[in-house]
């Protein structure tokens, strides 16, 4: 039975592959002979073409004499060899000469032929011929079909059918596996010497792909006698100096012939084996082991021959290869073999990246492919965060990703092609330390997880300033900017997610602090800095709200913050002055002078930011004593003001009192009682007295700035409803007004003081004085609203916007002029727009007299003044012109009122809310009309007296309202008798406005008579 199987198989091998080889070489020598003849044939048209593109040459002519005759017109450029002729010389003519000149023959011609002169030609004008261009031979698909890709082809179904063949007689045992594997071995040797006889001239194609099936038989056989039979000969020794054997084989066969086919298919036949001939069992070392020599001998071909694509295909057949092992062999326990297998194939082919640039053989092939290995291993860190058990090791987990982030920076700092990989290995590198601190950290892991996020942040931190001092051509230190940053983000997480924050968590908060100063003088940037700053202060607040709601405020959070305070406020306040010029400029003069330039802003947040965490503390825990947390702000608004002394910033006072005024506010809104009002007013005047105090200490520093006399006008301002709380909740008076008459006093003194010793010349002295009268007179104003009620808030408004417009004719700053402007707009939407101004009093018995024809006369008063005030020409406003829009707003105003009172007259004495009803009242419906249109008639005489066309507008539209309602509303309902009177003084009324329109009219606002 054997022995038939033997010759059935051998029968096999001469029907499938002598005889095929026969037949192809037959139809190789004819096709030889017909490619010979259609080159020949080839040569021959291009040789005709180009005789045919070739001009003719010109005739042989002795040299004859020129005759003096003008050329004519030709119709063809012919050239035709004249007879043998002798011509007369052109005589030589004086320079006078203008007669023609007689020609005297020097030889006498034969007396019975005339002198022949020949007929004048056109000289030929030579034609450009392009060169003729060999046409370039078009691709014969026919022959690429035939000739290669049948070959390829070919070779793959042998390689393909003996595999499959060997495959089954392995799984039905038809052959002992001793004959199986001689076979294997004769038939790949086989093809390796067939290929090698055949003339690889003529029959290259086919040479090369029996070759490269030989190969791929070769390596199959090998490993199927490690894997499968365990010959105890093939151990892992003798096999792996076999596979090396194959591979130099094929490495040398490549490149001797040369042959890109026997290297693609050797590749794709080495990584078919395993799938083909696989048993079921996982073997890792033998697979990925085999992996490895194949991949090594694609690199060498590559690096030897120059076929760089083999690289790529190269390590994607691995990863296919590791893809599938691990869907079907994988588990929890084999996570090092398959960390084992990313690092070694990173490891090889950075090594190939390596060798080539020694090589110079730089390609992207090579640098895309080194690349792409680290990427693949971590994508399996990702997959390993589904497994708690290996993600639960961490120095095992986290060392890999590491590893792979280390590759990946090796690459950068010797590739020409990816100088900034190890960007995206940081940022792939923290994502995955982010999602294992998200899911896998314990107070048992932070030890770890803490070194290998210091490890993370010095690595990516430091390794673009090398990289930038070993290769300056590839720059980029702007990104070590950003990984202090990210790993202080990693520890916001520890923070938030674990049960108690250890302490261990501040030290290397620190460190990394500690790690961007360092930065920050290296680069001379102070950007990693400033995000260290805010994520600090952010950690610290996470840990504010870990606190449980409600608890007292524990001292040691409060020292931290203030200590992280003093600490980043000295550390960036000495590198501002450290590196000084080193520091980019700001983004211009006008922001500079608001902002700081680069060197002060850090510092001032420095300083500024802790006020957050003091707000938030005075929120959320309890602090009934302030003296604790206003003592930090008191800190705080020290240093603040100091770095504004030093650095001469313009507004950085107004920030520090903001952030006071805000943590005082929120303070007061939760923790004030009124049985200690003494202590909180004690903070709020200190406060206050404090900011008004500081530009007169340095009066020579700040003569020549705006910003802190601004800030000290606006303590006031920022303090005043704080001061006003204390007192109305802890000591009600009805003598409120006097509270702010005291306010009033300090910036009326700070006024008296800059009148009196400030410098005349000064260009910021109007600015200072346009502050603190200001404020002066915004305390002035608010004596009535807080000294009476409701309408009185609206009638300070409007006073003071005429106060700030009076002000401005004394301190022409435009400030105070928009103010004022902005203060009338806003007391005339109150007034207009405030639908509860109709309930805020009872209606009284007496009519007319009440309190709308004050509060509305005194609003109306204030922006007709405004307008007057504001006068050419002072009348442009925030873009606009104020005096024309003032007089609108107080003539609308003015028919509101009038309506008002109308309403209210026929309102029943004690109604608590005022109504407009326009119907059931034939009295009240004939008054609004009446009152509409001797409305409309003042306005119109008072437009025909300014000579304005808008007032005169506005009436002609109203009377006519008047009208219509009239005739279609009040009419209706009239009796004869009260119709008539009606009618009678609507009449006169218009009739009166006629006559006005028609007589005080402007002669030159008439229209003038059409003229013919």
């Amino acid at each position: 039975m054997e022995t038939l199987l033997i010759l059935l198989l051998i029968y096999l091998v001469a029907t499938l592959i002598i005889l095929p080889l026969w037949t192809i070489l037959k139809i190789r020598g004819h096709d030889a002979e017909v490619d010979s003849l259609r080159q020949r044939l080839g040569y021959a048209e291009n040789e005709l073409r180009d005789l045919r593109a070739r001009p003719p040459a010109p005739a042989a002519v002795p040299p004859q004499p020129t005759p003096p005759v003008a050329p004519a017109p030709a119709v063809a450029a012919v050239v035709v060899p004249p007879p043998p002729l002798v011509v007369a010389p052109v005589p030589v003519m004086p320079a006078a000469a203008t007669s023609t000149p007689i020609v005297t023959p020097s030889v006498i011609e034969p007396p019975l032929l005339p002198p022949v002169i020949p007929a004048p030609t056109r000289p030929t004008v030579p034609v450009y011929v392009p060169p003729a261009t060999p046409d370039r031979p078009a691709i014969n698909w026919e022959q690429f079909m035939g000739a290669k890709l049948f070959a390829w082809l070919g070779g793959l179904a042998l390689f393909l059918g003996v595999a499959f063949f060997v495959k089954y007689s392995f799984e039905h045992d038809l052959i002992p596996p001793e004959v199986r594997v001689a076979l294997g071995f004769l038939t790949g040797a086989g093809l390796i010497i067939g290929g090698l006889k055949l003339d690889r001239e003529r029959y290259r194609i086919t040479a090369q792909t029996l070759i490269a099936a030989g190969v791929v038989s070769l390596y199959a056989v090998t490993f199927a006698c490690n894997s499968v039979y365990h010959f105890a000969f093939f151990g892992p020794v003798p096999t792996f100096l076999l596979m090396v054997l194959i591979t130099a084989t094929a490495f040398i066969l490549a490149v001797r012939l040369p042959a890109q086919v026997v290297a693609i298919l050797g590749m794709l036949g080495g990584f078919l084996t395993p799938v083909l001939l696989s048993t079921g069992r996982d073997n890792p070392v033998g697979l990925f082991g085999y992996l490895a020599l194949l991949d090594a001998g694609l690199i060498a071909v590559a690096l030897r021959t120059g076929w760089r694509h083999l690289v790529p295909m190269g390590a994607a057949g691995t990863v296919l290869m590791l893809f599938g092992w691990t869907g079907r062999f994988f588990n929890a326990e084999k996570s090092p073999v398959a960390m084992i297998v990313c690092l070694g194939s990173t490891a090889l082919y950075l090594a190939a990246a390596e060798l080539a640039r020694r090589r110079d053989l730089r390609s992207r092939a090579f640098s895309l492919t080194a690349a792409a290995l680290p990427l693949v291993g971590f994508a399996y860190a990702l997959y390993f965060l589904s497994f708690p058990s290996v993600a639960g090791q961490v120095p095992l987990y986290l060392g890999f990703v590491l590893l792979l982030d280390a590759a990946l920076l090796s690459l950068a700092w010797r590739d020409d092609f990816l100088p900034r990989i190890h960007v995206l290995a940081g940022l792939a590198a923290f994502a995955l330390l982010g999602l294992w601190t998200g899911g896998h950290l314990t107070d048992a892991r932070l030890p770890w997880a803490l070194a290998f996020y210091l490890g993370f942040a010095g690595l990516h931190t430091v390794f673009p300033l090398w990289l930038e001092r070993v290769r300056p051509e590839a720059g980029g230190t702007g990104w070590s900017q950003l990984f202090a940053p990210l790993t202080l983000l990693l520890l916001l997480l520890p923070i938030w997610q674990l049960d108690a924050v250890p302490f261990v968590i501040w030290p290397a908060i620190l460190l990394i602090d500690v790690l961007a100063i360092g930065l920050a003088v290296a680069t001379a940037s102070l950007a990693s800095v400033a995000a260290v700053l805010v994520l600090t202060l952010i950690a610290t607040g996470l840990c504010l709200f870990r606190v449980p709601a409600g608890l007292d405020l524990p001292f040691t959070l409060l020292l931290a913050i203030g200590g992280f305070a003093v600490f980043f406020f000295a550390a960036s306040f000495w590198l501002a002055r450290r590196l000084g010029d080193r520091l980019p400029a700001g983004a211009g003069a006008a922001t500079d002078q608001v902002f700081g330039n680069v060197q002060a802003q850090l510092p001032a947040f420095s300083s500024l930011l802790p006020f957050l965490l003091l707000i938030m503390a005075s929120a959320r825990l309890a602090v009934p004593d302030p003296s604790m947390i206003f003592g930090l702000a008191l800190l705080l608004v020290a240093l603040t003001l100091g770095l504004a002394r030093l650095l001469r910033i313009d507004w950085l006072p107004l920030c520090a009192l903001a952030g006071v005024a805000a943590l005082e506010f929120a303070w007061h809104s939760r923790h004030f009682s009124a049985a200690a009002p003494a202590l909180p007013l004690f903070w709020y005047l200190g406060f206050y007295a404090v900011f008004a105090v500081y530009p007169f200490l340095f009066k020579s520093t700040f003569a020549d700035r705006t910003g802190p006399w601004a800030v000290a006008a606006l303590a006031g301002i920022a303090h005043f409803p704080l001061v006003h709380r204390v007192i109305a909740t802890a000591s009600p008076n009805e003598f409120m007004g006097l509270l702010p008459a005291l306010f009033a006093v300090p910036p009326l003194l700070s006024l008296g003081a800059i009148l009196k010793g400030g410098a005349a010349d000064n260009p910021k002295r109007l600015n200072q004085l346009a502050w603190f009268g200001g404020a002066t007179l915004f305390f002035i104003t608010l004596i009535f609203p807080l000294q009476f009620e409701r309408q009185w808030i609206t009638i300070g408004w409007a006073l003071e916007g005429v106060a700030l417009l009076w002000l401005f004719h004394r301190l022409p700053h435009p400030g105070l002029r928009a103010t004022g402007v902005v203060l009338l707009g806003v007391a005339f939407v109150r007034l207009t727009l405030n639908g509860a101004v109709f309930s805020y009093h009872v209606r009284g018995d007496t009519p007319i007299l009440n309190w709308y024809l004050y509060a509305y006369s005194l609003v109306i008063a204030a922006l007709f003044l405004g307008a007057r005030l504001l006068a050419p020409p002072r009348e442009r406003v925030l873009g606009i012109t104020a005096p024309p829009l003032l007089n609108t707003l107080a003539v609308i105003l003015a028919f509101l009122l009038l309506n008002i009172q109308i309403a209210d007259f026929f309102t029943t004495p004690g109604a608590a809310t005022l109504t407009f009803k326009f119907s059931g009242s034939f009295a009240r419906d004939m008054t609004y009309t009446i009152a509409w249109a001797l409305f409309a008639l003042g306005l119109l005489g008072a437009g025909i007296w300014k000579g304005q066309r808008a007032p005169r507008y506005a009436a002609i539209a109203l009377l006519s309202v008047a009208l219509f309602k009239l005739f279609f509303h009040d009419l209706a309902r009239l009796q004869a008798l009260y119709r008539v009177g009606a009618l009678m003084a609507v009449a006169v009324i218009a009739i009166l406005a006629s006559f006005a329109y028609q007589r005080f009219l402007p002669v030159h606002e008439k229209t003038p008579p059409p003229t013919s």
